[in-house]
């Protein structure tokens, strides 16, 4: 029988996406909103049109009302417990926000009542706390930005990849901000902190430690192959292929180390194979079946 396999809802990960939403939330309430700076995504543009609209019209209003139509527009594409648990995200990112921003707030207005009225200091420490609600949301299966899913679906249709739909998203909302409130040094720290979340982000969702997977091609395949495994001590793949230049035999060798075992495994390669061919490429996750 074909089809896609049933995702199921696992109901520890609601624990999860109230900790990212909750974490977002103190990103914006604590440290950019309060001296004025933007986040991306739908994020920003919310701060940027509740600043402009009859006060009724909050940014927690916006985060609900903008996010989750895209988020309902991407679930044929995402599936359904995606949709769940990025709209449970939304919402409790929305609640906290409004929450926070009633409750931790600074006596100076433009000021932060953690840094005071220090912009850089909110630019850096706003990017990288938003990333960090962002990245969790994202390792579980989730999204609290429904920019990130609009960006999947038109990358799925038409080819352009999904960060440069994000850049360009995000590059537009801020030249607004510069237009709108008629400053361009906030809008421009605003890129700086986008820059930090995105680092951030991806430091969460694909780990702390990146794997390296390693594609070696030599004549010498299995006394390379069995230098690695007692070095190693792990899984190593070995296929047979041909040289369609010289039509000679060789040896394609798969495995998988961490970044402090690349310059060993080099070291070994070369000291067996002087002409054995290397690369080397980055792993975000690495997952055995068992």
């Amino acid at each position: 029988m074909s089809g896609k396999r049933k995702e199921k809802i696992r109901p520890y990960k609601f624990l999860l996406f109230t900790l990212a939403g909750m974490i977002s939330s103190l990103g914006i309430t604590v440290f950019l909103q309060p001296v004025g700076l933007y986040d991306s995504g739908i994020a920003g543009t919310s701060m940027l049109l509740a600043g402009v609209t009859p006060s009724f019209l909050t940014l927690p209003v916006f985060l609900l009302i903008l996010n989750i139509p895209l988020i309902l527009y991407g679930l044929k594409e995402e599936g359904p417990v995606f949709t769940v648990y990025a709209i449970y995200a939304v919402t409790v990112f929305a609640v906290a926000t409004h929450f926070f921003g009633e409750h931790f707030h600074s006596e100076a207005i433009g000021s932060s009542p953690i840094v005071g009225n220090e912009v850089f200091l909110c630019c850096i420490f706003g990017g990288l706390i938003c990333g960090i609600g962002s990245g969790l949301a994202i390792r579980n299966g989730g999204a609290i930005d429904g920019v990130e899913v609009l960006s999947v679906v038109i990358s799925n249709k038409t080819g352009i990849a999904v960060s440069s739909l994000l850049m360009i998203y995000n590059v537009i909302l801020f030249i607004a901000c510069g237009f709108v409130i008629h400053n361009w040094i906030l809008p421009l720290y605003s890129m700086v902190a986008y820059e930090v979340s995105l680092k951030t982000i991806d430091f969460i969702s694909d780990g702390i430690d990146r794997s390296r997977s390693v594609l070696i091609v030599t004549g010498k395949g299995d006394e390379v192959a069995a230098a690695l495994s007692e070095e190693f001590a792990h899984g190593i793949t070995t296929m047979d292929a041909r040289g369609w230049y010289s039509g000679a035999n060789k040896t394609m060798i798969y495995i998988i180390v961490n970044r402090f075992q690349m310059i060993k495994l080099k070291d070994i390669v070369i000291e067996i194979d002087p002409k054995a061919y290397i690369t080397v490429s980055e792993v975000s996750d690495v997952i055995k079946a068992v």
